[in-house]
């Protein structure tokens, strides 16, 4: 697969035997030069970074401008991860000029070579430290520091808010990620993956089609080129391997699974970390040329998996699990690799060194029980002030409506109890509570918008808005305001109303005095006691620890 020293069309990390990757300039340049000279590909601005740098994809079709199934592939999302841009540029090149033209028979590759290209200029020997090669490797997160990898269902970056865009634009038939992975050492190089290992993908039939198709279409052509591929293997321990290998439902926050909420086929391919950067290149090549053959044979089994799983009204939402106590299956032979424990000066503790001597091992795989599921409602309500939420959802491409009139309805209103904010990651500072949720009829005012969740997209607004979800908009801490503490009054004011809220509630009182008895630091502290009893008076504060979001029933 790669061209001799010299070659015209030689690619810059080929000409630089892999020792490094050019920057991003070299690209776009390297790419201009490849569609003028073939008609089969076209180089087209997309969007802009966070940094302002033109997001370039690059479309190869034989049928330019007609309507055709689309295999999109990213490489670049983590910038030191960069495998898929250089096999890309290879790929492409043979495309329109190295007589691989066929693969462009049934579909067309649309392949964007960098997403964080912010990120990719900040090229440094130092990121990326268990990665072997290229040389220098972009940073995880892109100019702000936010890893894209997390931010599909919160939409806080240019570059992640332009790759919906382009998903919706293209609908693909297939999608690609390419990573490195990180983990353990072991003798398998090029792996790939889907959205709950398949198994616990919330989509089935694309999943079916993945797992039946997909993997052993994947596996035969890597396996053929000297390559050694397997599903991946998340370890649920990097210092003892032996423990197992984990399987775990996905949320939209990842490509992967926020392919599957979307009902697109999406593969994350992980080629592992201490492998060659050349080995790791042409294993993503084989892997890509393998998916446009397959993608052009199965175009139209894809399209009916696609609308299986669109034509799905999903009743429930999966919103927390478990490690199984048992396996759930096994890797009777994984080919490991074997390591030894010596004292680091540095940690002053017990660490791996790995001896490179392969070795052979019976490898659990460790599912998930299902814990907590949310029972969807028939619409979520959104007060219109709440602007940022609601651009978010038709971002997604999310159907909402906007009501014109005032209406009676019954709703389920979610109160926030024992809330906390966790530790700040991508940009956000997520919030953790408990939630009481509480049916009443309200009056919804005109303006709020009505997002129904009998829709193609209903599971991922399920999974935007219902409180309980890991990757909802109130978890990443979209809905600052709930923190407020209520307005307060003067303690002589309060006090003889609570006076009379004990004497009028028996069963209230009898609760509050149980409370006393037990709390002994409770009873002692007027503001803890005065915050209670205010929480359970029949007019409370409309923002301090409630879900703006109702739910309507």
């Amino acid at each position: 697969l790669v061209v001799r020293a010299g070659d015209p069309w030689i690619t810059p990390a080929e000409a630089a035997g892999f020792r490094t990757t050019p920057g991003y300039d070299e690209v776009g340049a390297w790419l201009r030069k490849l569609a003028k000279a073939s008609p089969l590909v076209t180089v087209e601005t997309f969007s802009k970074s966070e940094e302002g740098r033109a997001l370039l994809m690059v479309r190869a079709s034989k049928a330019a401008g007609a309507a055709r199934p689309v295999v999109l592939v990213q490489a670049g999302i983590h910038s030191g991860e960069i495998d898929g841009k250089d096999a890309g540029l290879m790929l492409l090149r043979d495309i329109a000029l190295r007589g691989k033209d066929d693969l462009l028979d049934k579909v067309d590759l649309v392949f964007v070579p960098v997403l964080n290209v912010d990120g990719h200029e900040r090229a440094s020997p130092w990121n990326f430290l268990h990665v072997r090669g290229p040389e220098d490797k972009g940073t995880e997160g892109n100019a702000r520091n936010i890893n894209l990898n997390r931010d599909y269902s919160k939409l806080d970056t240019p570059e992640v808010r332009a790759m919906v865009g382009l998903l919706q634009r293209l609908d693909p038939v297939l999608y690609i990620d390419c990573h490195v992975s990180g983990g353990f050492d072991m003798q398998y190089d090029v792996t790939y993956t889907y959205a709950g290992w398949g198994k616990y993908a919330r989509h089935r039939a694309t999943a079916s089609w993945l797992e039946q198709r997909f993997g052993p279409a994947a596996k035969a052509a890597l396996t053929k080129a000297g390559h050694e591929p397997i599903v991946y293997p998340s370890p649920i321990d990097t210092r003892a391997p032996e423990k197992g290998i984990r399987y775990a439902p996905e949320g939209p926050r990842y490509s992967t699974g926020y392919g599957d909420f979307i009902g697109v086929p999406t593969v994350l391919v992980e080629n592992h970390m201490l492998k060659p950067y050349r080995q790791r290149v042409l294993g993503t090549y084989v892997l890509l040329e393998a998916a446009l053959k397959l993608a052009g044979q199965d175009a139209d089994r894809i399209a009916a998996a696609k609308a299986a799983d669109r034509a799905e009204r999903p009743a429930q939402l999966l919103t927390r699990w478990k490690p199984s106590p048992t396996p759930i299956g096994w890797v009777d032979q994984f080919k490991g690799v074997a390591f030894e424990m010596y004292r680091s000066p540095a940690t002053g503790r017990m660490e791996q060194r790995w001896t490179g001597r392969p070795i052979t091992f019976r490898m659990p795989i460790i599912g998930q029980d299902p814990v907590e599921s949310v029972t969807l409602p028939k619409a979520w309500l959104v007060p219109s002030a709440y602007r940022e939420v609601i651009e978010k959802l038709r971002l997604h491409g999310i159907r909402t409506e906007t009501l014109e009139a005032a209406r009676t309805l019954p709703v389920d209103t979610v109160r926030l109890h024992e809330m906390k904010l966790a530790r700040q990651h991508d940009g956000r500072i997520p919030l953790e509570a408990r939630f009481e949720h509480e049916r009443t009829e309200a009056t919804i005012p005109a303006g709020t918008v009505h997002v129904v969740s009998d829709q193609p997209l209903g599971l991922l607004a399920a999974a935007l808005l219902e409180p309980e979800s890991q990757d909802s908009f109130l978890a990443w801490g979209l809905f600052p305001e709930v923190l407020s503490a209520p307005a307060g009054t003067e303690d002589f004011v309060i006090a003889p109303i609570l006076d009379a809220l004990l004497a009028a509630n028996a069963p209230l009182r009898a609760e509050f005095e149980r409370k006393l008895a037990a709390d002994p630091g409770f009873a002692g502290d007027p503001e803890a006691r005065t915050a209670w009893l205010s929480e359970r008076l029949p007019q409370r504060d409309a923002f301090a620890g409630v879900y703006p979001v109702k739910r309507e029933l």
